[in-house]
């Protein structure tokens, strides 16, 4: 079976790539076929991940697994939320990211800095599909004062991961990927893979 991936992030390719593996599913990063991005218009994580979706089927022909994920802080209210990739500005790097998100919580004490990563994760047969599957995973922590950690991308160098008493960029990758939100949302699309 060949899927596309819509996404460009190759973070995200690899940690997929490394939990679907086993499966006999062949998974294509939609930049293999020139696809351009999705212009991602919706108001919520599930939105996104099916706009994603359908752009990657639509210009590929194949099935497309999509993710929508990010980061929401109590204190801020639950942002950044569904604009985490692009919280500091539409090009803004990872390190942008999280200086911001920093800045935005100096001064906030321990209590106010708990924080949950959301992934929801869109598989569509086609294009057209009009009955998205859809896979939820939440990973709840809190943030760091500052960044530490090498591993991972994104917000994982501020991201404290309670029962390991570190930050997730702290994590071996095979640890990350079982408690993740990513990791959680792939495991329920592999039981659907698998059970069918």
């Amino acid at each position: 079976m060949e899927v596309v991936l819509a996404t460009g992030n190759l973070g995200k390719v690899r940690e997929f790539q490394q939990v679907l593996g086993d499966l006999k599913i062949t998974i294509h990063p939609q930049s293999e076929y020139d696809v351009p991005e999705a212009e991602e218009t919706g108001l919520s994580f599930v939105e996104n991940a099916i706009i994603k979706a359908r752009n990657a089927a639509k210009h590929t022909g194949l099935p497309a697994i999509a993710d929508d994920s990010g980061i929401e802080v109590d204190f801020l209210k639950g942002q950044p939320g569904i604009y985490s990739s692009r919280y500091a500005g539409e090009n803004a790097s990872n390190k942008d990211n999280n200086v911001k998100l920093l800045d935005a919580l100096q001064g906030a004490e321990a209590g106010d800095r708990i924080a949950r990563f959301q992934c929801i994760i869109v598989y569509l047969k086609h294009e057209a599909d009009p009955t998205p599957q859809i896979f939820q995973g939440t990973w709840e922590g809190s943030i760091a004062e500052s960044a530490s950690g090498t591993e991972g991308f994104g917000y994982d160098p501020l991201f404290i991961v309670p029962k390991y008493n570190c930050t997730a960029a702290e994590l071996p990758s095979e640890t990350k990927i079982q408690i993740s939100h990513r990791g959680q949302a792939l495991l329920k699309l592999i039981n659907t893979f698998t059970a069918e």
